[in-house]
C-alpha cells in the first residue's frame, strides 16, 4: 500500500459513541423536546453534578462559554487582571479579553506541566490586586492544587479551574473542576465523553449558578413580555446535545480505563530510549490520560517533527504540544511571570521538545503496535 489513502486512519482523538446516547436523544424527538433546554438538560446537570460532586452544575454550548461566565461571575470588568497558565489551549484566555481584561501569562513547572505555584507568588509580587486565578489540568494531569489554592486563599483570589481536558481526574481522590469558586468542563469531540460541543459550569453556590442558567439564556426578565435589563448570551445546551451527553457519562469510567491503558502502553513501549520521557503525572491525583505527550531530549537525531512527519506519512494523526499563550501574535504585548531568567521558559522547552500521540481509545492492539514501531524505528 503506498497511498496514504490506503493505510488505515488512526485518529488522535475522536468520538466514540455506544448506543445509549441514541435512547436519549430518541426520546427528546419522541417528546418533541427539540427545542432549548428540557428533561435532558436538567438530567445532565443532575448526573455530571453527581458524578463530579458539585452541588450545582449549569449545562452550556461550550467549554468557552463556560469560561466566560465564570469570569463574570467572578466581577471581572474592564482592565482587570487575572491570571492564566501559558502553557494551555487559547479557549483558556480568549474570555479574559471578552471582558476587556488582561491576561497575565504564568510558567509552567516540571512536575506535571501545569502552571506553577511558585511562578504564581511571583506574579502576585507584582500585580498584588489580580480579580482571578485560571488554573488548567492540562491533558488530564491534576495541577499542584493545594499550593496554588492556598496562594489564592492567602490573596483572597477567586479560583476558577478549566477542568476542560481533566474529567474524570481526581486529586487527593476529589474530582478536578471541584476545588475551586468556579469549575469548568468541555464536551467538545476529541474530549474524554463528547456531546459533539457543548460545556458544564459547576459551584457549590446555588445563586451564581442560576445566574449563570439566567445570564446563558440572553439574560430575560421574569416579565409577560421580552424585556431584557442587562446583556446576556445565547449560551444554553440545547436538550438534544445534553441527551448525548448523559449517554456519554455512562460510559465514562470504561473511557478513562481505556486512556491510562494507552498511555501506560506508550510508557512501557518506550521505557528503554533515554531521549524519550512521557507527560509527568501528578503523584497526588489521578489523571484520566486524555491524551498522551512525549518530549525528546535536545541535541539527539530525532526532532518532534520528525516524529510528527513520520506519523502523518502513515495517515496517523498526532499534533504538537500546545503553543504557550506567551509566544502568540495576538497576547505578543502581554506579561508574562517566570521562574527562568534568561533563555527558555519550561513551557517553551515543553513546546519546543513535546508532542501527542494519537490517544483514541478504539484504537486496537494493532494500531497501538503500529504508531510505536513507527516511532522507535526513528531512535533505534
Amino acid at each position: 500500500m503506498n497511498s496514504i489513502t490506503e493505510r488505515k486512519r488512526i485518529y488522535l482523538s475522536s468520538p466514540t459513541m455506544h448506543g445509549k446516547e441514541q435512547e436519549f436523544v430518541k426520546e427528546a424527538f419522541d417528546t418533541n423536546w427539540v427545542a432549548p433546554l428540557g428533561p435532558n438538560v436538567n438530567g445532565f446537570e443532575k448526573e455530571l453534578a453527581e458524578y463530579t460532586g458539585a452541588s450545582y452544575a449549569a449545562a452550556l454550548d461550550s467549554g468557552t462559554a463556560a469560561i466566560h461566565l465564570a469570569l463574570k461571575l467572578a466581577g471581572v470588568k474592564e482592565g482587570d487582571i487575572v491570571f492564566v497558565p501559558t502553557l494551555t489551549f487559547s479557549a483558556t484566555c480568549n474570555p479574559v479579553v471578552y471582558e476587556k481584561a488582561v491576561p497575565v501569562f504564568i510558567d509552567s513547572e516540571a512536575d506535571t506541566w501545569n502552571m506553577s505555584p511558585e511562578a504564581l507568588e511571583r506574579a502576585f509580587e507584582k500585580y498584588p490586586l489580580p480579580k482571578a486565578v485560571i488554573v488548567v489540568h492540562l491533558y488530564g494531569t491534576p495541577a499542584k492544587l493545594d499550593e496554588i489554592m492556598d496562594i489564592c486563599k492567602k490573596h483572597g483570589t477567586t479560583l476558577i479551574e478549566d477542568a476542560a481536558e481533566s474529567l474524570s481526574s481526581t486529586y487527593k481522590g476529589k474530582q478536578t473542576g471541584t476545588f475551586g469558586k468556579f469549575g469548568i468542563y468541555s464536551f467538545n469531540g476529541n474530549k474524554i465523553i463528547t456531546t459533539s460541543g457543548g460545556g458544564m459550569l459547576v459551584s457549590e453556590d446555588e445563586a451564581l449558578i442560576q445566574r449563570a442558567r439566567f445570564l446563558s439564556t440572553q439574560a430575560r426578565d421574569p416579565a409577560r413580555h421580552y424585556q431584557h435589563s442587562q446583556i446576556g448570551y445565547n449560551y444554553r445546551m440545547s436538550n438534544i446535545t445534553a441527551g448525548i451527553g448523559r449517554g456519554q457519562l455512562l460510559s465514562l469510567e470504561e473511557h478513562k480505563r481505556l486512556k491510562k491503558a494507552i498511555y501506560e502502553k506508550y510508557r512501557e513501549a518506550f521505557s528503554d530510549i533515554g531521549e524519550i520521557r512521557m507527560n509527568p503525572l501528578n503523584p497526588e491525583g489521578d489523571a484520566n490520560c486524555w491524551l498522551s505527550c512525549m518530549t525528546i531530549a535536545e541535541g539527539g537525531k530525532v526532532e518532534k517533527d520528525m516524529v510528527l512527519d513520520a506519523l502523518e506519512e502513515e495517515n496517523i494523526e498526532a499534533r504538537p504540544i500546545w503553543k504557550p499563550m506567551h509566544l502568540q501574535p495576538v497576547f505578543a504585548d502581554r506579561d508574562f511571570i517566570t521562574l527562568c531568567e534568561g533563555g527558555k521558559s519550561l513551557a517553551e522547552d515543553i513546546f519546543n521538545r513535546g508532542l501527542c500521540l494519537p490517544s483514541d481509545i478504539k484504537n486496537t492492539d494493532e494500531d497501538m503496535e503500529r504508531i510505536i514501531r513507527i516511532v522507535r524505528g526513528l531512535f533505534v
